[in-house]
């Protein structure tokens, strides 16, 4: 029987997610990879565990992810979360839907009503739960009107399958139309979840973080260390476990010597720190005052453990900034 860490709130900083009372630690526990039907269940147990004894409390599912079968990361959390019952609330749980889950017109990728009410029923039962902590929408449907989809949403947390509510890979424009509605509706709309980090600044070509920040709305960050780029593992080649080795990464052709170049500066840099690349990496996205936490994924319980460690360094100089900006558009 698993026993958590007496001291596992020491260390973790928790941010507030916008200006909800939501807590959020500044790392959180994606399970994007390497919590499916094809991996190891005493690995991934191993790793929740040791990100709840480092003070994570954030887990971030959503009802495709898996390598094999969709819907079974979920499945394995909810076996781990079996033997954690007793810690359930102090858990922040949080589940999205929007791409494509089952056949026929309804599982499609979907932001009906019905899509988003029978998914957040699936994800419930699949993972134990009587309710989730955030219910996103995974992204923009663009056959679907926002009002529906916010509704949808909206209904998930009257009838008490979700607390609050978030959206992932939304542009700002199509924030701004949803905010809009839940508004209205009096949602407790708190988090916004894109793609950001140091290789991709998308958000703030946007304004998205700009728009989230001045609207009291916090970011859940995925992607910080652009599928593992901003690592150690590629500054002297591909290794055949890597996620570029395995081909399980769309990025696989940026990785020339261009960007070596610009990875090898960063490492430079983050030496200069007392951090590794990806630590560096994870200060950094966290420094954007709009980011209220980034999701890391992992392979094992170490690579959590060395990742937590991003938080003892948060601050960049403004020496550090200009450097990092000026290495990035090499």
């Amino acid at each position: 029987m698993y026993t958590a860490n007496e001291k596992r709130y020491d260390k973790m900083i928790y941010n507030r997610c916008g200006k909800s009372g939501l807590k959020l630690p500044a790392v959180s526990l994606g399970f994007w990879h390497n919590f499916g039907s094809n991996d190891s269940f005493d690995n991934m147990e191993k790793m929740v565990h040791t990100a709840f004894d480092l003070g994570i409390t954030h887990f971030d599912l959503a009802n495709n992810y898996s390598a094999g079968f969709p819907g079974s990361a979920e499945t394995n959390f909810g076996r781990i979360l079996s033997g954690m019952k007793a810690y359930r609330d102090e858990m922040c749980i949080s589940t999205k839907a929007g791409f494509g889950m089952w056949g026929g017109p309804y599982g499609d990728r979907n932001g009906s009503r019905k899509y988003l009410t029978a998914s957040l029923d699936q994800s419930l039962k699949r993972m134990g739960l009587d309710y989730v902590d955030i219910y996103y929408h995974h992204i923009c449907d663009p056959n679907t009107p926002f009002e529906e989809t916010a509704l949808a949403l909206d209904n998930a947390v009257r009838q008490g399958k979700a607390l609050y509510i978030g959206i992932s890979n939304y542009s700002r424009e199509q924030a701004e139309q949803i905010t809009t509605i839940f508004r209205e509706l009096h949602t407790p709309f708190v988090a916004i979840q894109p793609s950001y980090s140091m290789l991709n600044r998308s958000i703030e070509e946007d304004r998205l973080d700009k728009f989230a920040y001045e609207n009291g709305l916090g970011l859940s960050i995925y992607s910080p260390l652009y599928q593992g780029f901003l690592t150690d593992r590629y500054l002297n080649g591909v290794p055949k476990d890597s996620r570029l080795g395995k081909g399980a990464t769309w990025l696989g052709d940026e990785l020339n010597d261009k960007m070596l170049t610009k990875l090898r500066a960063l490492n430079a840099l983050a030496q200069e720190r007392s951090q590794s690349l990806s630590q560096m990496a994870l200060s950094w996205v966290l420094s954007n005052k709009a980011v209220a936490t980034v999701l890391i994924g992992a392979s094992s319980p170490s690579q959590i453990a060395d990742n937590v460690k991003c938080i003892e360094r948060l601050d960049f100089s403004e020496d550090e900034k200009i450097k990092i900006d000026e290495i990035l558009a090499q």
